[in-house]
């Protein structure tokens, strides 16, 4: 199966916009861990924007 490459670019900008992780660092996470990390975001987000 593959991964479109839109939502692989929208994952990895979203990431590294937070965290400011180099690219090579965001290519070599797994498909799981980018969206977890993308989830984890989003609920930081979410809390902040809710206070």
């Amino acid at each position: 199966m593959t991964y479109a490459a839109d939502r692989l670019y929208e994952e990895i900008a979203y990431i590294a916009y937070h965290f400011h992780w180099e690219q090579d660092r965001l290519l070599d996470l797994t498909h799981a861990e980018r969206t977890r990390w993308v989830g984890e975001i989003g609920r930081i987000n979410t809390r902040i924007n809710d206070v």
